[in-house]
């Protein structure tokens, strides 16, 4: 039977099946602000002309072990860099700078064109911290730096750099997102869908972790586990986790998942 457009829709709906979801974005929004508010660092940096092509850099203190940075996800749609602050607690405790670059959203911008203003951050943030670079991102964050470990998205330099991605409940195949509602804005088409999914593409020679929570939509599981076994990367399956607190592990340096990105 050919499922409707609303029946799709659902396939990749979040929220909707979380109870009380918005308490999650509230408490990401408050935790950011205060560790922001406690903690020196350059913020609202551009790295581009588009508003909101800034990032925010927090160094611990001394000399940093790397540079850690978190993509947000938002479906490509929402959210700000602000909301997330808070995400990059655990690789901080462990003694990295900790970056969360800002991306322009559709319609303003199509996927091809987020993917390479994260490629423009990551390749600033890359001139100011030395060191190995571990690259992190959630959702449609998770799409974007698979994007990031694929040939020919960042200079050569910055890539060899890459010690770890952390690619978490992603977004790795664009192509079914085309009859959904949200493409009415994304507005993939067919030759962009496929340049820009990771499972069609090859990784580089970088360690690659694909994290998804346990209880997770059945689609997200799936978008996870083509990911994995198209890069024959290493799948992290977190019981009892969903699609919002799957990134909790990410501000607590003993986790798996930051054992895994930080070695």
């Amino acid at each position: 039977m050919v499922k409707t457009r609303q029946e799709l829709d659902l396939e990749y709906e979040n929220g909707g099946f979380i109870p009380d979801a918005q308490s999650y974005a509230d408490a990401w929004e408050a935790a950011s602000a205060a560790f922001r508010e406690a903690h020196a660092g350059e913020y609202d940096v551009a790295y581009g002309e588009n508003p909101r092509a800034k990032f925010d850099l927090i160094r611990p203190e001394g000399t940093p072990k790397g540079l850690f940075v978190f993509v947000h996800g938002g479906y490509w749609l929402q959210r700000h860099k602000d909301d997330w602050t808070c995400f990059g607690e655990g690789a901080f405790s462990a003694g990295w700078a900790i970056a969360h670059p800002g991306y322009p959203l559709a319609p303003d911008a199509r996927i091809s064109e987020i993917t390479t203003h994260i490629a423009q951050a990551v390749t600033a943030l890359a001139a100011r911290v030395d060191g190995p670079i571990v690259l992190a991102g959630h959702s449609a964050g998770g799409h974007l730096v698979a994007r990031m470990a694929m040939a020919g998205v960042l200079p050569k330099d910055v890539a060899d750099r890459l010690s770890h991605v952390l690619s978490i409940s992603p977004v790795s195949d664009l192509r079914p997102l085309i009859p959904l509602t949200m493409n009415d804005t994304l507005r993939l088409d067919a030759a962009e869908a496929k340049a820009e999914s990771p499972v069609l593409g090859k990784p580089l020679d970088v360690p690659v972790t694909v994290v998804v929570g346990a209880q997770e939509r059945p689609v997200f599981l799936d978008q996870a586990r083509w990911l994995s076994e198209a890069w024959g990367a290493k799948q992290m399956i977190l019981p009892g986790r969903h699609h919002f607190d799957v990134i909790d592990g990410l501000r607590d340096a003993d986790s798996p998942m930051m054992k895994a990105a930080l070695g």
